[in-house]
């Protein structure tokens, strides 16, 4: 029987797995700028497992962008894809790809409790949506709908491409800062590593003072050892990301819950449980009693993307069948 494997690739690193009896084995992490396509990373994955193109039958990406046709272009990425090449590269049946969050959501369908923490509590209403939001080397947004009893659809969408949501006179100065070097000012602008160390930038501009950090893990760790400034950028990002998710909640009708994911806000989880973020989420003037049984989840499992993608596989194997 020919194998099947997953993938989640973003904007830094590839994830590859074997996908059997709907669990993950044998998870490999390749850092995108060391292979020149996913087929040559993909090619050294099956070497190290000791396996030969064509012993895998069908294989699911999850793939950071628009999904359409048979060519994919990465967003954050110089890799690209094309379908039929690719298939013939890797002797495989079938390709199977899907946009990164839509695996990403359908990846929290599969957590344990031990793979979240409460940031917002709230019943949730079990028959609404669910947001799935997550700062990275891009912003990924998507939602959950439940379909069955025991189904999950997962929608796909671009919204880390938004406009940046503005809210206080000091958000409209850094905004007004950003659109004189920016043709447009998304949130995924600031909700992302780089975006971090811009809303650093950005804001030291500002205020007149000269930056002296030079990277989004070092404005991390200042913050976390007291530094002000530091302190004050991580806060705002914090608040950025909550209007984000609150203005999803909003459109999506995301009353189920809302699921932080993403590689950047666990590496200061402590921070944001405290930070302005539950505020920011439910600042919608006449809409502010919306929110008020909404809870937000922060993700902490390795690796739900691709747990995702083998969700994600199962649906459409099945679909084919």
């Amino acid at each position: 029987m020919t194998l099947a494997m997953v993938g989640d690739i973003g904007g830094t690193n590839a994830r590859f797995a074997i996908w059997e009896d709907d669990q993950l084995h044998s998870i490999r992490v390749f850092p995108t700028v060391d292979h020149p396509s996913p087929e040559q990373a993909l090619l050294v994955y099956l070497q190290d497992m000791k396996l030969q193109p064509g012993d895998v039958g069908s294989i699911c990406l999850a793939v950071a962008g628009p999904v359409t046709g048979d060519d994919f272009h990465f967003t954050n990425s110089h890799w690209k894809i094309n379908r039929p090449a690719f298939c013939a590269a890797l002797k495989i049946d079938s390709l199977i790809m899907v946009n990164d969050f839509t695996a990403m959501a359908l990846g929290m369908t599969r957590l344990r409790d031990d793979e979240y923490l409460t940031v917002r509590s709230g019943k949730g209403d079990p028959k609404a949506a669910r947001v799935v939001i997550g700062p990275g080397t891009g912003l990924g947004v998507g939602a959950l709908i439940r379909s069955s009893e025991s189904h999950w659809t997962a929608i796909p969408g671009e919204g880390g491409h938004v406009d940046l949501p503005i809210g206080t006179a000091r958000e409209a100065l850094l905004w007004t800062r950003l659109m004189a070097d920016h043709e447009h000012v998304s949130a995924e602008t600031i909700l992302s590593g780089a975006g971090l160390l811009l809303l650093y930038q950005v804001s030291c501009a500002l205020d007149g003072i000269e930056p002296d950090l030079k990277s989004p893990a070092a404005i991390t760790s200042a913050a976390l050892k007291g530094d002000a400034l530091a302190s004050a950028v991580l806060e705002q990002f914090c608040v950025f990301l909550g209007r984000v998710a609150g203005n999803t909640v909003l459109t999506v009708g995301g009353r189920g819950g809302v699921y932080i994911a993403g590689g950047v806000i666990p590496r200061f989880a402590d921070f944001f449980m405290q930070s302005g973020f539950n505020k920011a989420l439910a600042e919608k003037g006449l809409m502010k009693d919306y929110f008020d049984d909404v809870p937000v989840w922060l993700v902490t499992a390795e690796y739900p993307g691709l747990m995702g993608a083998g969700v994600a596989l199962d649906q459409a194997l099945l679909a084919q069948r």
